[in-house]
């Protein structure tokens, strides 16, 4: 039976996403996005790239123009999230009070910066960074220059906000508990690739280091005491040790967790009429046979769109090829594949990590499960992430003396060639 009425926990750009697929399959129901920003629905990686260096406009992490509610009939409760489900009854209640049915709903409720339990932590100066007022925040701290900058991370969003903030003439220092900054996502040669482009740039780095204390003045961040008893000095503090999924609202209302909200390859959850996408879920990927959660924004859309579909009954899965990008100064990288398959795999290397222009190409048993991308020319016929993706997908073998050399040709790569 098509369902009547649908109702999206989340207003993110998974949630966007479903609501919008929704009305290009033809439903024709009430929708009911819910969210506790105040925001329309955005997408997330300018905030740490374009629009935290304004470079881009506010409208240009719009998921869809504000218009596209009212005119698609989608009710937006901005600021007023799902607080409560019930799955037997097949409602919802909103902090408002109210509540609603659903024939179907769709969990999208992202994740959470991951807290740090520090002496000093609630200083002013400090934040920790995920949402549009937090880059709105940052960047104009930040745009000034000048400024002493801690950044208590070392994975990708930290070292984006590293690059940012270094960007602005501010002087930065990165503490990481690993000894390679991104190491464990993309193993320690590539990541001193990146360190390496870091202190290029001017950022210190302190490894393996961790925060004991930040230390202030009249109620403002002055500092950042190290494990080790360094003393660094600190205007700005930013705390990017990653993410939790948000399934308190799940949690509660009894579905399966496991590293966020369980679901099958179509974004089914263990209750009935309930799927979960983007951030939050944990969806069985039909390449590995292994549930995968994934934190970047092209699972938040591809993951709408399968929810969009298999909520109408469809019979849609999530099986794209997991990708992601980030652009740290003048490298610019884009990445494909499956980092739980890497690990502990030497990447094979086509071009040179001096020149910052290569393609890394993993491995397991001779096929291709990941891909990574430097500054690749984008008139490569085929792409560079194409290659990456068909490669993938083909499970076939291909030997790394091929893949390394430059003189043979993405297209004789392929599967098919």
């Amino acid at each position: 039976m098509s369902p009547e009425s649908i109702v999206i926990a989340g207003a993110g750009l998974a949630g966007a996403t479903a609501a919008r697929t929704l009305r290009t399959e033809g439903f024709r129901g009430r929708i009911t996005i819910a969210g506790a920003e105040p925001h329309h629905p955005y997408i997330r990686p300018p905030l740490s790239k374009e629009y935290l260096l304004g470079k881009a406009a506010e409208d240009a992490v719009e998921v869809v123009p504000e218009n596209w509610y009212t005119e698609n009939n989608v009710t937006l409760r901005l600021g007023v999230p799902v607080t409560e489900v019930d799955p037997a009854g097949h409602a919802v209640r909103y902090a408002d009070g109210t509540s609603e049915g659903y024939d179907a709903l769709l969990l999208a409720t992202g994740a959470l910066p991951r807290p740090l339990k520090l002496p000093g932590s609630g200083l002013d100066g400090v934040t920790t960074f995920r949402t549009l007022d937090d880059s709105r925040r940052l960047r104009e701290q930040l745009s000034d220059g000048g400024r002493n900058v801690v950044m208590i991370g070392s994975g990708w969003i930290g070292m984006e906000l590293a690059a940012a903030a270094s960007s602005y003439g501010n002087q930065v220092t990165v503490l990481g508990r690993a000894e390679v900054p991104l190491a464990g996502a993309i193993g320690p040669d590539l990541g001193r690739f990146f360190r390496n482009l870091h202190e290029g740039n001017g950022v210190r780095f302190l490894l393996p280091a961790s925060a004991r204390e930040i230390t202030g003045h009249a109620g403002s961040a002055d500092g950042v005491l190290t494990d080790s008893g360094e003393q660094l000095p600190a205007d700005i503090v930013v705390i990017a040790v990653g993410v939790v999924p948000d399934t308190a609202l799940a949690g509660a209302a009894g579905l399966e967790l496991l590293n966020g909200i369980l679901t099958d390859a179509s974004l089914r959850t263990s209750a009935p009429d309930i799927f979960a996408a983007g951030d939050v879920a944990n969806a069985l990927h039909p390449f590995t046979g292994e549930h995968d959660r994934s934190e970047h924004w092209a699972n938040a859309l591809n993951g709408g769109k399968v929810a969009g579909k298999a909520m109408l009954g469809q019979d849609a899965v999530l099986a794209a090829i997991p990708y992601f990008y980030t652009d740290q100064y003048d490298v610019s990288m884009e990445y494909s594949g499956f980092p739980a398959l890497t690990s502990g795999v030497a990447p094979v290397i086509r071009g040179s990590l001096e020149s910052k222009e290569f393609v890394a190409f993993w491995q397991q048993q001779g096929r291709v499960v990941a891909g990574m991308s430097v500054n690749w020319p984008r008139s490569s016929k085929p792409s560079a992430q194409k290659t990456i993706k068909a490669l993938i997908s083909a499970r076939s073998d291909v030997s790394a003396a091929a893949l390394s050399d430059p003189a043979v040709p993405f297209d004789q790569l392929m599967p098919d060639a």
